[in-house]
């Protein structure tokens, strides 16, 4: 990571890979602006649904207008695919999938994805399966996308099989 210079970094794998954790390291230790990307890519709607693409690459193209130095994270390649070329730096984090069921299940309440903690652990069932398939998906979401949108980036790049790790 570097200290000086311009700051513009990518934090992506499976749910439960320490996707947040990392940035909000980040943030605290450089100053970076951070955007999860769980915050604009749905609708307000009951089940969810995905807004539609340019609605949600316009918000990132207006996060990245107004912020030189960014963090940005999240599982959704379709997305990270908007700003992938204004990225300075990529994480993939690719630790197993016991260890992103067991980060699932200790995670705090995320308030800015759930209106109570309550309607977090309702959700808790659904997520782990979800995480369970990462290998087997073929979506914007799956292990098979996040190794393409890896491989094909041509910046500084690093994968992390463990969340032990030298931030």
């Amino acid at each position: 990571m570097r200290k000086n210079g311009m700051q513009r970094i990518l934090i992506f794998g499976n749910s439960g890979s320490g996707k947040s954790t990392l940035a909000k390291t980040y943030v605290s230790e450089y100053g970076l602006a951070h955007l999860d990307l769980d915050s604009l890519a749905w609708l307000d709607t009951h089940p969810p649904k995905r807004k539609p693409l340019i609605d949600s690459a316009n918000q990132i193209n207006a996060f990245t207008s107004i912020n030189q130095n960014w963090v940005i994270e999240g599982c959704y390649s379709d997305l990270l695919n908007v700003v992938k070329d204004s990225a300075t730096e990529i994480i993939f984090l690719n630790p197993s999938i016991e260890t992103c069921i067991s980060n699932c299940k200790s995670r705090p309440w995320e308030p800015h994805k759930y209106k109570t903690a309550d309607e977090q652990d309702k959700n808790l069932d659904m997520l782990l399966h979800w995480v369970k398939d990462y290998s087997i998906r073929d979506d914007e979401f799956s292990l098979n996308s996040h190794k393409a949108l890896f491989e094909k980036f041509k910046g500084k790049k690093v994968e992390y099989n463990t969340n032990e790790r030298n931030a």
